[in-house]
């Protein structure tokens, strides 16, 4: 006979069987705006914003506070944020550098890669609180407490975990169970919720409140900073109270562009990848339009080719993003370079952490492409007791090798990044916003949803089956999906093949708002828990 411990689970699975987590909604069409995110309570968020008559700052930060509760293998408090703002008046775009910073006591020396791998020195001073705030308070129209109402709304009541995140969860359990996230995360601080199993965070809800009352800047100089320096003491991590108190606000930044096609394309500046995206773009301009069919295997090896070389020219060109604006050339940038990569990867072809996006626009013309992060799935393992959110683990995206790098790891540097928010123009108007996680993998999914986009719907675009082709000629690809000549071309060519998972998590999660005359199209990714929304 059943023990009752027995009995009362299978009850309890039963009864999440039976309340099944909602199906996102991929696809949507509004009048009226749009937001798309990571998970649809964020949408939702976002949406009751733009209905309410916010635009779309206030609706991208109140999304970006609900990802922090619905999506914390992704995001949180505890990381960093990056945005993308294009304003409609005045009329200009401009990036928010959201970059976190290392604690002012940090030595290499101290610190093993272990270490900053995860637990309480693997973090950087969170920039995502200042970010948030300073975006609403300059650029938004309502108050924090209307935007982060949703968040302490999702914190309190809970919603059931999807079989993506019981995934992840499950990667770090071991890690989650020793340490002191994992009541906070962890069933019984022992196991992993079940899919449907619904997951609710009072002590965040707390957190979030208590901004919501006291103000971003209590995070860094008022009760939560103080919760943050003493749990840190307790765990010898890096963090004081003069860190916070320095509270890093984002810098307004000039993104950088270039022309493809028709479009005019404005992303992420330094220390962010955007620079990598319009070279691939550039080069793209400058070979036939036959390569650019990603579903031949033509298409497949050249971009595969792309990929690599803008990865290296990445890697041997590093900038300090306040030093990046005074050097005169810009290599990564010249049309000219990009021409002679284009010959290059043409005669070859024919010889041969984890992250959250979101996208936003209003009806006025408002529109923001926002990326935050808290680096590795589910960060630093580790979060204060009290305050409820997860700690990033940066530390591991900072150069440990040339002390002559930008992003050498030493006091108060800013880690590099991979992310570049995007939005698109059709001449002055805004068309498209877009952007996704993962990693090095972020601006090769942009650029394939970019180049499908010319001849597909902008879900389709989306859905494609991708490639991603790291710097030591690995190809990542989603082969089952693809002509299975793609992979031969590729091996033929001395590539190396790593068949992934068909709408693979690895190959990035793709958020994307257009606007098609006087309607909204928002398209969520199915690689992940994505829903796209706007007001009815």
């Amino acid at each position: 006979m059943p023990s009752r411990q027995v009995q009362e689970d299978d009850h309890e699975i039963r009864d999440f069987t039976a309340a099944r987590t909602p199906k996102p909604q991929r696809v949507a069409a509004s009048g009226d705006g749009m937001v798309s995110t990571q998970h649809y309570l964020a949408t939702e968020a976002g949406v009751r914003m733009l209905a309410q008559s916010g635009n779309a700052v206030d609706a991208a930060v109140a999304a970006a506070f609900a990802l922090a509760v619905c999506e914390p293998a992704a995001s949180g408090l505890g990381g960093q944020t990056m945005m993308l703002i294009h304003s409609r008046s005045p009329r200009r775009t401009f990036a928010l550098d959201g970059s976190s910073r290392a604690p002012n006591r940090t030595s290499l020396e101290a610190l093993s890669r272990e270490r900053r791998r995860r637990g309480y020195k693997a973090t950087t001073v969170p920039s995502t609180p200042a970010v948030l705030g300073y975006a609403l308070h300059r650029y938004g129209t309502m108050s924090l407490p209307e935007v982060i109402a949703p968040a302490i709304e999702y914190a309190e009541q809970g919603y059931p975990v999807t079989q993506l995140q019981q995934k992840l969860l499950s990667r770090v359990q071991k890690h989650m169970r020793t340490s002191s996230a994992g009541p906070l995360f962890l069933k019984n601080a022992s196991r992993v919720y079940r899919i449907g199993e619904r997951f609710r965070q009072p002590v965040l809800a707390a957190t979030l409140r208590r901004l919501a009352e006291a103000g971003i800047e209590d995070f860094y100089t008022g009760q939560i900073a103080q919760m943050i320096h003493e749990d840190m003491a307790r765990h010898d991590g890096l963090i004081t109270e003069e860190d916070l108190a320095q509270i890093p606000w984002p810098i307004e930044r000039r993104p950088v562009s270039c022309h493809f096609d028709n479009m005019r394309v404005v992303t992420f500046p330094p220390p962010g990848a955007g620079r990598t995206l319009v070279e691939m773009l550039n080069i793209f301009s400058n070979v036939p339009s036959k390569y650019r069919h990603l579903d031949s295997p033509e298409g497949a090896l050249l971009m595969a080719h792309v990929i690599r070389q803008t990865g290296r020219d990445r890697r041997d060109r590093p900038y300090d993003p306040s030093f990046y604006a005074q050097i005169p050339k810009k290599a990564m940038l010249s049309v000219d370079y990009a021409k002679r990569i284009a010959r290059s990867s043409l005669k070859q072809v024919r010889t041969a952490g984890e992250t959250t996006h979101l996208s936003a626009m209003d009806k006025s013309g408002n529109v923001v492409a926002l990326t935050q992060s808290i680096e590795r799935v589910y960060g630093a393992c580790v979060a204060t007791p009290e305050l409820g959110f997860l700690y990033n683990n940066y530390m591991l995206a900072f150069e440990d090798q040339d002390m002559s790098h930008p992003y050498y790891l030493r006091p108060n540097a800013a880690p590099w990044a991979s992310v570049a928010p995007t939005i698109v123009l059709l001449g002055r108007r805004p068309w498209l916003a877009i952007g996704s996680p993962g990693s090095r993998r972020i601006v090769s999914s942009i650029l394939q949803v970019l180049l499908r986009l010319k001849r597909r719907t902008p879900y389709e675009a989306v859905a494609a089956p991708r490639l991603h082709c790291s710097l030591d000629g690995t190809v990542s690809l989603e082969s089952s999906r693809m002509r299975s000549d793609i992979p031969a071309i590729l091996q033929r060519h001395g590539f190396v093949i790593d068949e992934r998972d068909p709408y693979s998590f690895y190959l990035g999660c793709v958020q994307l708002v257009v606007r098609e005359d006087n309607r909204f199209i928002g398209v969520a990714d199915p690689r992940r828990d994505g829903s796209a929304g706007g007001p009815r």
